[in-house]
């Protein structure tokens, strides 16, 4: 039985989770946060003293790292090691040391499998970097999600202060475009559009808006609609 899959990448901020989650609600597909998996890794990393930029010091830990996913409620939970830290990867420490880890070749080829493995018993949403250009190629439907970089900031300064977190918009935004440049450089699985994918840019418009337009356009896309 061929599988549906619908990617969808984008930068950091652009909201990518929480459309591509109410996108498999929609269609009853399942959602997988590629990100949660490498912020798992930079977390894992974090907790053992380990420099995430450092290849030498991340690479031995991926033998000891054991992720497994769930879902309830209809939320994705991110299990490393058997511990549930679907809430202790969103810290601003984890999303900088993301980033780094993520650029590593070894990190990368370590979850690629699992991701391609997910997708072949499974209809999936999935969203990450490089879902529609590496990890699946062959998606039935591309979304490349996008914002400016002060939209995006915005959005995600605005979730560190209801979660408590005393941070500067100027701090988050720094932190954004260094991702962007650092995403998009970088030699392996950089973030770009797949020449396939419908790019969307969502500066602007509200999360529901943004929600209802890229369900459209997927549903539209499979022949749902």
């Amino acid at each position: 039985m061929n599988r549906i899959a619908v990617a969808i990448d984008g930068p950091s901020g652009a909201g990518k989770s929480t459309i591509a989650r109410r996108v498999a609600q929609s269609l009853g597909y399942i959602y997988v946060d590629t990100g949660a998996l490498y912020r798992s890794i930079a977390l894992y990393a974090l907790r053992n003293e380990k420099a995430p930029d450092n290849p030498d010091e991340v690479v031995p830990l991926l033998k000891n790292i054991r992720l497994t996913m769930d879902y309830k409620g209809g939320k994705q939970h991110v299990y490393l090691n058997g511990e549930d830290v679907s809430g202790a990867i969103r810290s601003e420490t984890v999303s900088i040391a993301t980033s780094q880890v993520s650029a590593i070749p070894q990190v990368r080829a370590f979850l690629l499998d699992w991701q391609k493995e997910i997708a072949e018993h499974n209809n999936v949403v999935m969203d990450g970097r490089d879902i529609g250009t590496v990890v699946l190629p062959n998606a039935q439907v591309k979304i490349f999600l996008t914002a400016s970089a002060e939209e995006r900031a915005r959005r995600r300064w605005q979730q560190y202060v209801k979660k408590g977190e005393d941070i500067s918009f100027e701090e988050v935004l720094r932190d954004v475009v260094r991702r962007d440049e650092k995403d998009t450089n970088r030699e392996i699985s950089k973030l770009e559009a797949a020449p396939d994918a419908i790019i969307v840019d969502t500066t602007g418009n509200e999360l529901e808006r943004s929600i209802s337009i890229i369900t459209h356009l997927v549903r539209e896309k499979l022949g749902y609609e």
